[in-house]
């Protein structure tokens, strides 16, 4: 069963998520459910215990950096609802 989730990225890693994607003959959701399901299929305490391919790196730029944010109940329906607007 499938279930909708809304995600937010940059908008050039969108744009080579979505050209990797269509070079691969596979949609950007089914291209992300598959990135999931490596990831939560392993033992893994922490983002840099991760593997990454060499695909990763080659469409990457730059060092990651990991964006984070505490967020309270209130300010995230905030950010909802504004983003509807």
């Amino acid at each position: 069963m499938d279930a909708k989730i809304t995600l937010s990225f940059n908008e050039d890693v969108i744009g080579k998520a979505k050209k990797f994607a269509e070079d691969n003959n596979i949609s950007l959701s089914r291209l992300t459910e598959f990135l999931y399901s490596k990831i939560t299929s392993g033992h893994y305490q922490q983002l840099e215990d991760l593997p990454v391919a060499n695909w990763v790196n080659q469409i990457a730029e730059g060092e990651v950096v990991y964006q984070t944010k505490v967020s309270t109940r209130k300010s995230l329906k905030k950010e909802y609802y504004k983003s509807r607007k």
